[in-house]
């Protein structure tokens, strides 16, 4: 055999060269079948990853998307392991796992050509069952921030590889693959009432969905399963998978994962569950009953992720038998014991904090206007509950302590923003703006919206005049804000300097960066609550397209439109909008009058 032959056929994952020689220690010697899988491992890359790289990977992922939602959702998926065998969806999970921890995706061109050999043993071991998780000795790829390892690794530095509770990077790439997978398997088959971890759903989702479906509601249950779900049985985890996927490769393949705690890839998907109602404007008070015949009883959930709220329209003894019915269910069904104080019955009058939210009613007297006898319009008062959906100051403050940027109890006060003391005015500035944007997105749906972003402000732009009192020796706030104004938007210089031609001069030359005021100076600035109304029976945009394009697929729905077209013909809206539009123009509005008394 030629040098080249032989320097071809090495194995080229440098770990595997590296650990080669410690399969004597005790701790590596019991798996055997890794000694195998290195004899066949040049067979395995004498596959070209270029030849396999046929397909476009976002339209293999479309077509198992449409597959699933145009499935019965009785039927199982039996055949997956063909999607799983595509090395274009090892590639995509290659590139999901690289942004995760480098933070930029790379584009298919862009790998090595070393790196797509790698991908390849790694698919081929997955697909033949050779593939074993949390194997952080044998490595089939490596994360492109990982460093080489260029000399032999002594046993205290093996030992402590061995102890880390971090799982090898490509366990991250094979749960990738898996998801890539199983998420459009199992999405058409979650509840609606499940928002945690899914594509088009959020916390803004949930808060939107208890404004619009939650009112009139008076004892509420609410639960914390974090914990719990932390450490679920993994038994419980694969009969839920089951009941969907009879794909042996790939059901072998979801046993082997060591952990579906919540923090995990796979699991948050895994995390969620498996009447058509017309849209309901929030901002409209709904009227309960509050007692006799006329009372109604009714109940609703919703959950995101581990966190759940259950809403029942009736007595607090309703509220503590479904409070045992779930406890109940969850021990026998689930395996998941939950105490009393997980589960929790609180009264809509005290306020139900549900992520970083209070739901609570606010009693409205509306003026009602109808007509009576005689044709004589009555104003009549009324009393009525409206929804309301606030964002929790105390939550709030309590986010701004463990920043260190308040102490204080009853009147806190904030503190110097020390992590930005050696940043630059105009960068501290950009970095404190996109926090401020990013809390005015949270409580976007908030009744308090104005108030709370307010005081986030507040919080912000004195922590910042206290930083730069203390940068530029300024020795007080309003110092500060006498030079950089309200917004903190002048530049600051050190004491006695005024320099803000110099400043403007270094600015057009490109020498120093524009400093951004601070946003939301002003009470006028913060925007409003979001009351957009929210359908009660809400579906993703994403799912809408999907079930458009498959109705598009159907012949039926074709030959239904031609028989249509045949009967009634075929009309554009623009023709008869002209029409209804010259018709006014000459004819006035009488014509349509005496239309609707032949017709009524």
């Amino acid at each position: 055999m030629s040098l080249r032959t032989f320097i071809k056929h090495l194995p080229s994952n440098p770990l595997l060269v590296r650990f080669s020689s410690l399969h004597s220690l005790p701790y590596l010697s019991a798996h055997p079948h890794h000694q195998n899988h290195h004899l066949s491992q040049p067979q395995q890359n004498q596959q070209d990853p270029y030849a396999l790289m046929k397909e476009d990977p976002i339209q293999i992922c479309s077509e198992i998307w449409v597959k699933s939602f145009s499935t019965p959702k009785s039927k199982l998926f039996s055949n997956l392991t063909g999607f799983l065998s595509k090395f274009d969806i090892w590639v995509l999970a290659y590139q999901r796992s690289v942004a995760h921890f480098t933070g930029s995706f790379p584009t298919s061109s862009a790998i090595h050509s070393q790196t797509l050999h790698h991908l390849v043993s790694l698919r081929n071991a997955v697909v033949k069952g050779q593939f074993q998780w949390n194997m952080k000795t044998e490595l089939y790829i490596r994360s492109p921030i990982e460093k080489p390892i260029t000399e032999f690794t002594s046993k205290t530095t093996l030992k402590k590889l061995l102890g880390s509770s971090n799982p090898p990077f490509q366990d991250r790439v094979v749960q990738e693959a898996l998801l890539l997978i199983l998420e459009p398997v199992f999405e058409s088959r979650f509840s609606s009432k499940s928002h945690g971890f899914r594509l088009g759903r959020n916390a803004h989702t949930v808060i939107r969905t208890i404004r619009s479906n939650f009112a009139g509601y008076l004892w509420y249950l609410t639960g914390d399963l974090s914990e719990v779900l932390e450490n679920v049985d993994k038994g419980l985890v694969m009969n839920c998978v089951e009941e969907v996927v009879k794909d042996k490769r790939v059901l072998e393949e979801a046993a082997k994962v060591p952990n579906y705690g919540h923090c995990g890839i796979l699991s948050p998907l895994l995390a969620n569950d498996s009447k058509t109602d017309s849209c309901h404007n929030p901002a409209w008070p709904e009227f309960v009953p509050s007692g006799g015949k006329e009372k109604t009883r009714k109940m609703d959930y919703i959950r995101f992720g581990g966190h759940f709220l259950i809403g029942i329209r009736g007595s607090r003894e309703d509220a503590v038998k479904i409070r045992e019915e779930l406890i109940d269910f969850c021990s026998s069904k689930l395996g998941i014991m939950l105490d009393y104080s997980k589960v929790e019955i609180e009264h809509v009058s005290r306020g139900i904090l549900f992520l970083d939210h209070v739901i609570c009613h606010r009693v409205v007297y509306p003026t009602l206007h109808y007509t009576g006898t005689g044709g004589k319009t009555v104003s009549k008062k009324c009393v009525g509950t409206l929804l309301s959906v606030t964002a929790s100051l105390p939550q709030c403050i309590r986010r701004f302590r463990r920043l260190n940027l308040l102490k204080g109890e009853k009147d806190p006060e904030p503190l110097p923003c020390t992590p930005m003391l050696y940043s630059s005015q105009a960068h501290t500035n950009s970095q404190m703006n996109k926090f401020l944007e990013t809390m005015a997105d949270w409580y976007r749906y908030a009744d308090n919206r104005k108030k709370v972003v307010g005081f986030c402000a507040y919080v912000i732009r004195n922590s910042l005049a206290k930083l730069y009192a203390a940068r530029y020796k300024l020795k007080s706030r309003a110092k500060v804000y006498k030079i950089a104004s309200r917004s903190l938007s002048h530049p600051l210089r050190g004491k006695g300097n005024n320099v803000a031609s110099e400043y403007s001069d270094l600015l057009k030359l490109g020498l120093v960066d524009a400093i951004e005021g601070v946003q939301f100076s002003h009470m006028s600035l913060i925007p409003n609550c979001d009351y957009t109304p929210f359908p009660r029976v809400w579906v993703p945009e994403h799912e809408q397209m999907l079930l458009e394009y498959i109705k598009l697929q159907d012949p039926k729905f074709f030959s239904e439109l031609l028989k249509s077209i045949k009967t009634q013909g075929l009309s554009l809206p623009q023709n008869e909008i002209s029409e209804i539009v010259w018709d006014f123009k000459t004819l006035g509005a009488r014509r349509f009058d005496i239309a609707s008394e032949k017709h009524p």
